[in-house]
């Protein structure tokens, strides 16, 4: 079972694992597409009403409690149609959690808190290399939409309605 607590993005814990999640995306990054350029996120895109940042609560191998991932919501830009746009930011879950749903339940409980602040739809982009995600994506009704944002690490942009 997991769980999340809110957390500023510059805390010791969202920096641990913001630090995590940029290491194995420059380390997985298609050479085809350039270098990496991690983004770290400032505390105030993620502070309630604008969004918020939620630290992963689990158990590490040992089965001790571990924080074990992080992501984010953060309000955008509205679409060309005027629905309010949140967009998720930063979705990490460390290796040895995975496959065991924290990823989805994160992804849920991000919906959940979008559509508390008032969103219509809420926004994603990733890379295609990142297949678990875009899978994970996909498969819980997220439709790819052409890009809302000039993120250069980006190679699909997705959308969900909430």
């Amino acid at each position: 079972m997991v769980t999340w607590r809110e957390s500023s993005t510059e805390s010791a814990a969202a920096r641990l694992l913001l630090d995590h999640y940029f290491a194995s995306r420059a380390q997985t990054f298609p050479a085809e597409q350039g270098v990496y350029r991690p983004t770290y996120p400032t505390a105030t895109q993620f502070d309630p009403p604008e969004g918020v940042f939620l630290v992963v609560e689990g158990e590490n191998l040992a089965g001790e409690p571990a924080d074990i991932g992080c992501g984010g919501i953060r309000s955008v830009d509205p679409s060309d149609t005027g629905a309010v746009r949140f967009e998720a930011k930063h979705l990490w879950i460390e290796p040895a959690a995975r496959g065991t749903g924290a990823g989805r339940a994160l992804l849920i409980e991000l919906e959940s808190r979008a559509r508390e602040f008032g969103a219509d739809e809420l926004v994603l982009d990733t890379n295609e290399s990142q297949a678990a995600a875009d899978k994970l994506y996909r498969t819980s009704g997220y439709e790819a939409i052409e890009p809302y944002n000039d993120n250069p690490n980006a190679t699909t942009w997705y959308r969900k309605r909430l």
